[in-house]
């Protein structure tokens, strides 16, 4: 485990917080992390960067740990590029500015973190699952979306929530019969899966 710099870290989750910018809670975190240690993960593609928060928390956790991350809002990848360059991470992770939904990488990595626009998941997923080593994995966060994915749709007042969880719904029933992945899911942080190519 790398010298966490827990002051830094503890700036880019207030800063998140003040701008509601959406980064991965605590549980969600230490899963992802874990994950990696354990799986002796070595390089990463990750879509939406946001703040850079994950991907910095997933370098800490590996010192060998190579990060490619895409992120198509300006702001935020310039933050970002901040915080990578606060940290000193900018020889392990590779900040892109570009529309993931625009992006063909030639690159292969031991795993896929998809923590984007939600309604693209399964586009993503396509895409990206070429950029996959063998037994390589795609992780995707926020399958619960808050909490509403389970509720009834009735519920859901929101138009645009009620449309995000309609393709966060068809994304989990993609997952369940995709032939070519064994996926699991876990009630961590706003919902995770782990996918493992076959």
């Amino acid at each position: 485990m790398v010298e966490l710099d827990y002051e830094e870290i503890k700036n880019i989750k207030l800063y998140a917080q003040k701008n509601n910018v959406p980064i991965m809670q605590d549980e969600g975190i230490s899963f992802l992390t874990t994950f990696i240690i354990k799986n002796k993960i070595k390089s990463v593609l990750e879509i939406g960067t946001a703040i850079g928060y994950s991907a910095i928390m997933m370098a800490l956790a590996n010192p060998l740990l190579k990060i490619t991350s895409v992120e198509r809002d300006e702001k935020r990848y310039l933050e970002a590029l901040n915080n990578v360059k606060k940290l000193n991470l900018e020889d392990r992770i590779t900040l892109i500015f570009k529309d993931a939904t625009d992006l063909t990488l030639d690159e292969k990595f031991d795993l896929v973190f998809l923590d984007a626009a939600k309604a693209q998941n399964t586009n993503f997923f396509k895409s990206f699952s070429r950029n996959l080593n063998d037994n390589g994995f795609i992780i995707t966060d926020n399958l619960d979306f808050h909490g509403f994915v389970n509720q009834p749709e009735s519920e859901i007042k929101s138009k645009n929530v009620r449309a995000i969880v309609r393709k966060i719904k068809e994304y989990i029933d993609f997952l369940e019969q995709n032939e070519a992945f064994e996926t699991n899911f876990y009630k961590v942080g706003d919902g995770v899966s782990v996918s493992r190519k076959k």
